[in-house]
C-alpha cells in the first residue's frame, strides 16, 4: 500500500501552478490581505500571465484568494468567527474519515500511524513545536488517505487552506501541544485498533477542543 501521493502536475508534466501558489500561502510566504501581482507570480513560478490568472481564479473559487475589481487579487483574510464555522464543518468530514480509516486500515497503514505516534510523543518531549505541528498535519493526511473517501478529502483540503493562518496561531499557543497530543494519540490508537466508533468519537472531541480554543482566543 502506497500512502505518499503523487505531486499534482499539469498536462505537460509541470508542477500544478495553483498548488504551488496554494502551498506558498499555506506556508506563510504570502500574508493575509497581501496583494498577489500577476507579473510577480509569473516571474516567481516561471509561468505565463495567463496561467497565473487561471490559477488565481481556481484559488478564488476555493475561498483562499479574493479578486478585487480593477485591483487584481489578494490573499483572503479569514475572521475567527469564520474559522470556527470551518472547524464545525470539519467535524463531520474528519470524523467520517477517521471512521472509514479504522474500517480500512491494513498492516502497512498501522505501521505508518504507529511511527507517527512515536514521532509526536518524541517531538512533544523535546519541545519541538515545529516538528510536532508537521507530524500532526501528516497524521491528518494519512488518516484521510486511509479513509479512501475522495469527496471528503477534497472538501477538507479547501477548508484547511482557508483556515491555515488560524491553524498556525493555535499550533504555537502556549500549552496547546500538551493538550492536543493526547487527543491525536487517541485518534491514532482508535484507528490502529480498527475501532470506528472510538476513532469518530476521538476526532469529534479533538475538533470540539479546537472550536473552544478559538472562541477563547477571539
Amino acid at each position: 500500500m502506497t500512502l505518499t501521493p503523487e505531486p499534482e502536475v499539469d498536462a505537460l508534466g509541470r508542477p500544478d501552478l495553483a498548488q504551488q501558489i496554494r502551498d506558498s500561502i499555506l506556508g506563510g510566504e504570502f500574508a493575509p490581505q497581501q496583494r498577489l501581482i500577476e507579473a510577480d507570480l509569473s516571474e516567481r513560478f516561471d509561468a505565463t500571465r495567463a496561467a497565473v490568472r487561471t490559477a488565481l481564479l481556481t484559488l478564488a473559487s476555493e475561498g483562499l484568494v479574493e479578486r478585487l475589481p480593477n485591483r487584481g487579487a489578494r490573499v483572503r483574510a479569514i475572521s475567527t468567527a469564520e474559522a470556527i464555522e470551518i472547524v464545525e464543518v470539519r467535524v463531520g468530514l474528519e470524523s467520517l474519515c477517521a471512521r472509514k480509516a479504522a474500517e480500512n486500515v491494513d498492516e502497512a497503514g498501522i505501521a505508518v500511524l504507529t511511527e507517527l505516534r512515536d514521532g509526536i510523543e518524541d517531538a512533544l518531549a523535546a519541545g519541538n513545536l515545529v516538528e510536532y505541528s508537521r507530524l500532526n498535519q501528516e497524521m491528518d493526511r494519512r488518516i484521510q488517505e486511509l479513509s479512501g473517501h475522495t469527496t471528503a478529502i477534497q472538501l477538507l483540503e479547501r477548508l484547511r487552506a482557508q483556515s491555515a493562518r488560524h491553524h498556525f496561531r493555535l499550533a504555537f499557543h502556549p500549552g496547546r501541544a500538551t493538550q492536543s497530543a493526547p487527543e491525536h494519540i487517541a485518534i491514532i490508537d482508535a484507528v490502529v485498533a480498527r475501532d470506528p466508533d472510538a476513532a469518530e468519537a476521538a476526532t469529534r472531541a479533538h475538533l470540539a477542543g479546537i472550536v473552544q480554543m478559538l472562541r477563547n482566543l477571539d
